[in-house]
């Protein structure tokens, strides 16, 4: 592992090996900070098949491609990027600790970049349908992809109608998915049926295929078929080592910040999808380059820009 001149001491500890921690480990080597960035290897951008709402390519990129381009570009600039995990952190007479799966690092700062899990549900074959785009598990990112498709949204109520709305611009044949009637309320039926999205409410499976979704259904009836799921399930906050940072964060676990990204514990930076805001690469990028100039002018103790 690449080690400063101080030993395990670095200027700025980022936890997170996604788009946003590698952007601002980028963008801290640049500031000739001694950085290092701990990669669990489990970023959310490793699930995109093809991003083509990434600025700056055109064609499309996949996530582990761009992944694997931001690394080399930190590393380029002597930023250390080492696999492995953070298991714990205190912060000590203005220093943060990190308990690592390689050993304890030492921080002036530390940037929180750990993202989130989307939630899903249980389809066999899950990890292969979203890699082929069957399932898909941001409209913001690929409704566009979706056009003119057969699109089936499953989740809880408020989550599901809200997204198969959105995406009712894009194809004409949006439905939403229960497993019995009472999963769908009375009041969320007007809003659907307003909107002009169906309900099948006794769907008993869903069939993955090469091309989409055998759709099973609990009355025997036959077969119905989709080319896109959407699941709209929300998520969980990988935000466990900032409040054990004592950060404070929202009812969903979301990380508070401030304009700098600076969470409440003096030092303690969230950037991307940990901090609550639109959950996009462009977004993640804005914050990496807002956070690490914020962190580059307070070691050099210059005003905030």
């Amino acid at each position: 592992m690449p080690i400063s001149s101080r030993g395990h001491e670095f200027d700025v500890a980022i936890v997170g090996g996604g788009p946003a921690g590698l952007a601002a480990g980028m963008y801290l080597a640049r500031f000739l900070h001694s950085v290092i960035v701990v990669d669990a290897g489990d970023a959310r951008a490793k699930l995109i098949p093809k991003s083509h709402n990434c600025p700056g390519f055109p064609d499309g990129v996949g996530g582990s491609e761009l992944l694997g381009r931001l690394k080399a570009q930190a590393q380029r600039y002597g930023a250390g990027v080492v696999d492995g995990r953070v298991a714990g952190g205190k912060k000590r007479d203005g220093t943060f600790v990190l308990t690592t799966t390689f050993g304890t690092i030492r921080a002036r700062r530390v940037v929180l970049a750990t993202g989130i899990v989307d939630k899903a549900p249980a389809i066999e074959g899950l990890e292969e349908a979203v890699a082929a785009g069957t399932v898909r598990l941001c409209p913001v990112c690929d409704a566009y992809e979706a056009v003119g498709k057969r699109i089936g949204v499953v989740g809880p109520e408020h989550l599901a109608l809200k997204e198969a709305l959105f995406l009712k611009e894009y194809s004409g044949q949006v439905t939403l998915l229960a497993n019995y009637p009472e999963d769908i309320s009375d009041a969320a039926r007007g809003m659907a049926s307003a909107g002009g999205i169906e309900i099948w409410d006794t769907v008993e499976d869903l069939v993955a295929r090469a091309t989409g979704f055998g759709v099973v259904m609990a009355d025997g009836a036959p077969m119905r078929e989709l080319d896109v799921v959407y699941p709209a399930m929300g998520s969980d906050v990988r935000s466990e080592l900032a409040i054990a940072l004592g950060a404070e964060c929202d009812a969903q676990g979301y990380v508070l910040v401030s304009r700098h990204l600076e969470t409440s514990t003096a030092g303690l930076y969230a950037i991307g999808d940990v901090a609550e805001g639109l959950n996009q690469i462009a977004v993640a990028f804005g914050h990496a380059a807002t956070a690490a100039t914020h962190i580059h002018n307070a070691l050099q103790s210059r005003p905030e820009s």
